[in-house]
Protein backbone atom coordinates (compact mmCIF):
# COMPACT_ATOMS: atom_id res chain seq x y z
CA UNK A 1 0.00 0.00 0.00
CA UNK A 2 3.01 2.27 -0.34
CA UNK A 3 2.91 5.37 1.84
CA UNK A 4 -0.64 4.50 2.82
CA UNK A 5 0.70 1.62 4.89
CA UNK A 6 1.39 4.00 7.77
CA UNK A 7 -2.16 5.32 7.79
CA UNK A 8 -3.73 3.28 10.54
CA UNK A 9 -0.88 3.97 12.95
CA UNK A 10 -1.66 7.68 12.67
CA UNK A 11 -5.39 7.13 13.01
CA UNK A 12 -5.00 4.84 16.00
CA UNK A 13 -3.29 7.55 18.01
CA UNK A 14 -6.59 9.44 18.07
CA UNK A 15 -8.43 6.54 19.77
CA UNK A 16 -8.40 7.89 23.30
CA UNK A 17 -10.85 5.50 24.97
CA UNK A 18 -13.53 7.99 25.97
CA UNK A 19 -15.54 5.37 27.82
CA UNK A 20 -12.58 4.39 30.00
CA UNK A 21 -11.73 8.03 30.71
CA UNK A 22 -15.30 8.82 31.75
CA UNK A 23 -15.53 5.74 33.95
CA UNK A 24 -12.22 6.61 35.61
CA UNK A 25 -11.24 2.94 35.65
CA UNK A 26 -8.61 0.85 33.95
CA UNK A 27 -10.25 -2.37 35.14
CA UNK A 28 -12.60 -2.46 32.15
CA UNK A 29 -9.95 -2.41 29.44
CA UNK A 30 -10.63 -4.73 26.48
CA UNK A 31 -9.09 -8.21 26.20
CA UNK A 32 -5.44 -8.41 25.19
CA UNK A 33 -4.32 -11.38 23.07
CA UNK A 34 -2.12 -13.86 24.89
CA UNK A 35 1.35 -14.78 23.68
CA UNK A 36 -0.05 -18.15 22.59
CA UNK A 37 -2.02 -16.42 19.83
CA UNK A 38 1.03 -14.75 18.26
CA UNK A 39 2.76 -16.06 15.15
CA UNK A 40 5.89 -16.79 17.17
CA UNK A 41 4.02 -19.28 19.37
CA UNK A 42 3.52 -21.69 16.47
CA UNK A 43 0.52 -22.79 14.45
CA UNK A 44 -1.75 -24.33 17.14
CA UNK A 45 -4.95 -25.08 15.16
CA UNK A 46 -3.78 -22.96 12.24
CA UNK A 47 -4.03 -24.36 8.72
CA UNK A 48 -2.13 -23.32 5.60
CA UNK A 49 -4.92 -24.68 3.39
CA UNK A 50 -6.47 -21.80 1.48
CA UNK A 51 -9.45 -21.31 -0.83
CA UNK A 52 -9.00 -19.74 -4.24
CA UNK A 53 -9.53 -15.96 -4.19
CA UNK A 54 -12.85 -14.58 -5.37
CA UNK A 55 -13.41 -11.75 -7.85
CA UNK A 56 -13.60 -8.35 -6.11
CA UNK A 57 -16.96 -7.52 -4.52
CA UNK A 58 -17.71 -5.03 -1.77
CA UNK A 59 -18.40 -6.43 1.72
CA UNK A 60 -21.73 -5.69 3.38
CA UNK A 61 -21.54 -7.50 6.73
CA UNK A 62 -18.93 -9.11 9.00
CA UNK A 63 -19.44 -11.74 11.68
CA UNK A 64 -17.12 -13.31 14.24
CA UNK A 65 -19.26 -16.11 15.74
CA UNK A 66 -16.96 -16.87 18.69
CA UNK A 67 -17.25 -13.33 20.06
CA UNK A 68 -20.81 -12.55 18.89
CA UNK A 69 -19.71 -9.81 16.50
CA UNK A 70 -22.30 -9.13 13.79
CA UNK A 71 -21.80 -5.78 12.10
CA UNK A 72 -22.65 -3.97 8.89
CA UNK A 73 -19.73 -2.62 6.90
CA UNK A 74 -19.00 0.68 5.22
CA UNK A 75 -16.22 1.74 2.82
CA UNK A 76 -13.32 3.73 4.26
CA UNK A 77 -10.99 6.09 2.47
CA UNK A 78 -8.10 8.20 3.65
CA UNK A 79 -8.31 11.24 5.90
CA UNK A 80 -6.79 14.57 4.89
CA UNK A 81 -3.51 13.67 6.63
CA UNK A 82 -3.20 10.43 4.67
CA UNK A 83 -4.30 8.24 7.55
CA UNK A 84 -7.00 5.60 7.25
CA UNK A 85 -10.41 7.07 7.98
CA UNK A 86 -12.49 5.30 10.62
CA UNK A 87 -16.24 4.63 10.97
CA UNK A 88 -18.32 7.30 12.75
CA UNK A 89 -17.56 7.23 16.48
CA UNK A 90 -21.25 7.56 17.34
CA UNK A 91 -22.11 4.17 15.82
CA UNK A 92 -20.72 1.46 18.08
CA UNK A 93 -21.71 -1.41 15.77
CA UNK A 94 -20.07 -0.43 12.52
CA UNK A 95 -16.93 -1.75 10.86
CA UNK A 96 -15.24 -0.39 7.77
CA UNK A 97 -12.99 -1.72 5.03
CA UNK A 98 -10.35 0.17 3.11
CA UNK A 99 -11.88 0.41 -0.36
CA UNK A 100 -8.57 1.46 -1.89
CA UNK A 101 -7.21 -2.03 -1.19
CA UNK A 102 -8.40 -5.58 -1.69
CA UNK A 103 -12.01 -6.47 -1.01
CA UNK A 104 -12.42 -9.25 1.57
CA UNK A 105 -12.23 -12.57 -0.26
CA UNK A 106 -10.36 -11.18 -3.26
CA UNK A 107 -6.65 -11.70 -3.82
CA UNK A 108 -4.58 -9.45 -1.61
CA UNK A 109 -4.75 -8.05 1.91
CA UNK A 110 -8.17 -6.73 2.93
CA UNK A 111 -8.01 -4.14 5.72
CA UNK A 112 -10.94 -3.92 8.14
CA UNK A 113 -11.07 -1.40 10.99
CA UNK A 114 -13.48 -0.52 13.78
CA UNK A 115 -13.62 1.18 17.14
CA UNK A 116 -12.88 -0.60 20.41
CA UNK A 117 -15.15 1.76 22.35
CA UNK A 118 -16.74 5.18 22.29
CA UNK A 119 -18.17 7.53 24.90
CA UNK A 120 -21.15 5.20 25.44
CA UNK A 121 -19.28 1.95 26.03
CA UNK A 122 -17.67 -1.00 24.22
CA UNK A 123 -17.81 -0.87 20.43
CA UNK A 124 -17.73 -3.41 17.62
CA UNK A 125 -14.18 -4.74 18.09
CA UNK A 126 -13.96 -4.50 21.87
CA UNK A 127 -13.49 -8.30 22.03
CA UNK A 128 -11.00 -8.58 19.15
CA UNK A 129 -8.17 -9.41 21.55
CA UNK A 130 -10.12 -12.46 22.76
CA UNK A 131 -9.91 -14.18 19.36
CA UNK A 132 -7.85 -17.33 19.06
CA UNK A 133 -6.15 -19.14 16.21
CA UNK A 134 -8.68 -21.14 14.25
CA UNK A 135 -11.63 -18.86 15.04
CA UNK A 136 -13.66 -17.77 12.03
CA UNK A 137 -14.28 -14.39 10.45
CA UNK A 138 -17.17 -14.37 7.97
CA UNK A 139 -17.78 -11.59 5.46
CA UNK A 140 -20.98 -11.32 3.43
CA UNK A 141 -20.37 -9.69 0.04
CA UNK A 142 -22.54 -7.86 -2.47
CA UNK A 143 -22.18 -10.75 -4.92
CA UNK A 144 -24.21 -12.99 -2.61
CA UNK A 145 -21.27 -15.03 -1.35
CA UNK A 146 -19.81 -15.27 2.15
CA UNK A 147 -16.03 -15.34 2.44
CA UNK A 148 -14.92 -17.48 5.39
CA UNK A 149 -11.52 -16.74 6.93
CA UNK A 150 -9.59 -18.58 9.62
CA UNK A 151 -7.64 -16.59 12.20
CA UNK A 152 -3.90 -17.24 11.83
CA UNK A 153 -2.74 -15.05 14.72
CA UNK A 154 -3.79 -12.18 16.96
CA UNK A 155 -1.09 -9.74 18.01
CA UNK A 156 -0.86 -6.44 19.85
CA UNK A 157 1.62 -3.70 18.95
CA UNK A 158 2.59 -0.46 20.59
CA UNK A 159 2.05 2.52 18.27
CA UNK A 160 5.76 3.26 18.01
CA UNK A 161 6.50 -0.34 16.98
CA UNK A 162 3.59 -0.90 14.60
CA UNK A 163 4.86 -3.26 11.82
CA UNK A 164 3.43 -1.56 8.74
CA UNK A 165 4.82 -4.04 6.24
CA UNK A 166 3.73 -7.12 8.20
CA UNK A 167 0.18 -5.84 8.53
CA UNK A 168 -0.41 -4.08 5.21
CA UNK A 169 1.78 -5.73 2.57
CA UNK A 170 -0.03 -7.37 -0.32
CA UNK A 171 -0.55 -11.15 -0.20
CA UNK A 172 -0.62 -13.71 -3.01
CA UNK A 173 -3.80 -15.25 -1.61
CA UNK A 174 -6.94 -13.77 -0.05
CA UNK A 175 -6.06 -12.49 3.42
CA UNK A 176 -7.70 -10.21 5.97
CA UNK A 177 -6.55 -7.94 8.77
CA UNK A 178 -9.00 -6.76 11.42
CA UNK A 179 -7.63 -3.82 13.39
CA UNK A 180 -8.71 -1.85 16.44
CA UNK A 181 -7.14 0.18 19.22
CA UNK A 182 -5.71 -1.68 22.19
CA UNK A 183 -2.63 -2.45 24.18
CA UNK A 184 -1.77 -0.32 27.18
CA UNK A 185 -4.10 2.47 28.23
CA UNK A 186 -3.52 5.74 30.03
CA UNK A 187 -6.06 8.41 30.97
CA UNK A 188 -3.80 11.06 29.47
CA UNK A 189 -3.02 9.54 26.10
CA UNK A 190 -5.61 6.79 25.62
CA UNK A 191 -4.74 3.49 23.97
CA UNK A 192 -1.07 2.99 23.32
CA UNK A 193 -1.31 0.54 20.44
CA UNK A 194 -3.36 -1.71 18.19
CA UNK A 195 -4.74 -5.23 18.24
CA UNK A 196 -4.53 -6.94 14.85
CA UNK A 197 -6.18 -10.23 13.86
CA UNK A 198 -4.58 -11.91 10.83
CA UNK A 199 -6.54 -14.39 8.73
CA UNK A 200 -6.74 -16.08 5.34
CA UNK A 201 -9.60 -17.37 3.19
CA UNK A 202 -10.48 -21.03 3.68
CA UNK A 203 -13.96 -21.28 2.19
CA UNK A 204 -16.85 -19.68 0.37
CA UNK A 205 -20.58 -20.27 0.71
CA UNK A 206 -23.77 -18.55 -0.39
CA UNK A 207 -24.81 -15.72 1.88
CA UNK A 208 -27.79 -16.41 4.11
CA UNK A 209 -29.34 -13.00 3.51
Amino acid sequence: MGNRSKGWGIAAAACVGLWLVQNGSEQVTPPVPSAAQAFAAGPSVHTDAAADPLPPSAPVRLRIPETDVDTPMMPLGLASDGSLAVPPAGNRNMAGWYEGGAAPGAKGTAIVAGHVDNAEGPAVFYTLGALKKGHRIEVDRQDGRTAVFTVDAVEVYENKDFPDRKVYDEANRAEIRVITCGGGFSKKNGYQGNVVAFGHLIGVRPSAR
